[in-house]
């Protein structure tokens, strides 16, 4: 939270185990797929550059970088419809990432 008491950091550079910290997020919901989860924070809380370095965190860890919501979308679906977030979804299709309907989910 940014305000008078608190400035708003702009730029701030992220640490390997800042990044690697997400790997641990654990879902809410009982029913969600843990790495759609994971995918979706890194992506909601990440610079795009730092989310690229994720996602080979992500990937060495052995995690599902296809694993789907509860309506068979993968996190590259949800990704590709904002048009803001190109660098996202080239960082994971260079990684492998496929949408729902490539993946067969």
């Amino acid at each position: 939270m940014s305000g008078p008491d608190k400035p708003k950091v702009i730029g701030e550079e992220w640490s390997d185990e800042r990044v690697k910290s997400f790997l641990a997020i654990e879902p809410a919901d009982a029913g969600a797929h843990a790495d759609f989860v994971v995918l979706q924070k890194a992506y909601q809380a990440m610079r795009a550059e730092d989310f690229e370095r994720f996602i080979g965190f992500f990937v060495a860890a052995g995690r599902n970088l296809n694993a789907a919501d509860e309506s068979g979308e993968t996190i590259l679906d949800h990704i590709l419809k904002h048009r803001r977030s190109t660098a996202y979804a080239e960082a994971l299709k260079a990684a492998g990432a496929k949408t729902g309907a490539e993946a067969g989910s």
